[in-house]
């Protein structure tokens, strides 16, 4: 059995794992951000209610 070969194989296993961490990390903070981002939008106004009598009609003249 090759030494270099299994501490190859070795490092890239580390690597691998460590590149996943750091996807997760990142895939974590962009959440967050986005979660914050959402959270910091205004409420949206009421809606206006269907039964008021202005806006009601148009008057049309052909």
């Amino acid at each position: 059995m090759d030494v270099s070969a299994v501490s190859a194989s070795a490092l890239t296993d580390v690597q691998s794992q460590a590149a996943l961490l750091m996807q997760r990390k990142a895939q974590d903070i962009a959440a967050s951000n986005a979660a914050q981002l959402i959270e910091a939008l205004p409420q949206p106004a009421a809606a206006p209610d269907p039964n008021a009598t202005v806006g009601g009609k148009i008057d049309v003249f052909v």
